[in-house]
């Protein structure tokens, strides 16, 4: 016998954990399905910390930025445990025009921030080095303990109702008369609505709703591309200020050289993970790759532009100390998330790299989706995360 449920997510990461607690908060019957078991590591959604910040000049980022906060902290309180630790945060290098135009928005916004010199930074924290003006996010920026924040979404989820199955493979989604099927290693399950965030997975799954003839994005399908990062943990040099002084810190360095001809990939982040020192990576920049098929390994020529780029500008750490991560990342060609519902079926993608500070607001988005009229407009999300914009971009 078929199993029936309202609404099924499928993918238990931040994002799908997210849309569970937040459906549950509200009422409603939910089941999540996620492939893997508890705490893997062959998404985006694993480690110890992310960065929580607020620098953005765009509305629709800043209006979930600003919610999610206190989204964290009510989940801290129902959860009883610590996720978002505020350690303010720091933006310099290039891009001085780009700072200018979020700090423009802070003052609109009210967010506490303050511009220092590189000299002035470089005195308060001695363990980065700077260059040109610096902005400085005093009060809403830090971090999210990763591992909790998955597992506190679904710990609040169940307590609320919510069904959480781990180790669920799914293999398809197909709509039917008044609902959708999804199919599973297990057994089938007959849904109202299904909400789809599985990460790496995206584009293959939900390919047969948004492909082709009748699909919304037709022969050009979701454009994701799926990478290997690999940022990389280091250890403090002796004398190095304490790791729990560090700010979450985002560099683009520009045009520096080292050696010849070589070029950062591109700008950086950085954020300190409490017991496992100090976490710095490039950008969106490592190979492609299958999510099936990952080999876990650093490419060493980024890896040793990473080496380099810490020597150069992270003084307070060893970069002989590097202790690589791997982590997936999936984004879309302009790199805006992907917050949609095509029938009955919600999409949520394309959110790596910047993604998880929203998790909790892009919950309750997801969950707006979710109850719609299914025969109604799209209402509950900007035009800026549709997918029509890519059927745009591709002529059709």
């Amino acid at each position: 016998m078929t199993e029936q449920v309202e609404t099924v997510v499928v993918g238990g990461g931040v994002m799908g954990s997210a849309a569970a607690w937040a459906l549950a908060s509200a009422g409603r019957e939910v089941l999540l399905l996620e492939r893997f078991e508890p705490g893997h590591v062959r998404g985006a959604s694993h480690g110890a910390s992310r960065i929580y910040r607020t620098t953005y000049a765009e509305p629709e980022y800043l209006d979930l930025a600003q919610e999610a906060l206190g989204h964290w902290r009510s989940l801290e309180a129902d959860a009883g445990v610590e996720l978002l630790t505020l350690t303010g945060g720091v933006s310099g290098g290039a891009g001085d025009a780009r700072r200018g135009e979020i700090a423009e928005a802070f003052v609109a916004r009210g967010v506490p921030h303050e511009w220092l010199s590189a000299e002035a930074a470089g005195e308060r924290w001695p363990g980065l080095r700077f260059d040109g003006r610096v902005l400085h996010e005093t009060e809403t920026a830090g971090r999210v303990h990763a591992d909790r924040a998955v597992e506190a979404f679904q710990a609040v989820a169940r307590a609320r109702g919510a069904q959480v199955r781990h180790s669920t493979a799914v293999l398809g989604i197909d709509e039917v008369p008044g609902g959708v099927r999804v199919r599973t290693e297990q057994g089938d399950v007959l849904a109202q609505r299904v909400v789809v965030a599985v990460g790496a997975w995206s584009a293959g799954l939900v390919a047969p709703l948004l492909g082709g003839a009748s699909g919304p994005l037709g022969r050009a399908g979701l454009p994701l591309v799926v990478t290997q990062e690999q940022p990389a943990h280091f250890a403090l040099r002796a004398g190095a200020p304490d790791e729990l002084t560090w700010p979450s810190f985002t560099n683009d360095p520009g045009p520096s050289l080292v050696g010849p001809a070589r070029r950062w990939p591109s700008g950086t982040y950085g954020l300190a993970t409490p017991g496992e020192g100090i976490k710095v990576g490039f950008h969106g920049v490592g190979p492609r790759t299958d999510p099936d098929h990952r080999s876990f390994q650093p490419e060493q020529g980024q890896l040793d532009q990473l080496l380099d780029y810490v020597a150069e500008w992270v003084p307070g750490v060893d970069p002989s100390t590097a202790v690589p991560i791997s982590c997936t990342y999936t984004t879309t060609p302009d790199h805006d998330f992907v917050l949609d519902r095509v029938g009955r079926v919600v999409v949520a993608a394309g959110f790596s790299g910047h993604g998880f500070k929203f998790a909790p607001s892009l919950g309750r988005v997801l969950r707006d989706l979710a109850t719609e009229d299914v025969d109604g407009p799209v209402g509950a999300v900007a035009e800026r995360f549709r997918l029509g914009r890519f059927a745009g971009a591709a002529g059709l």
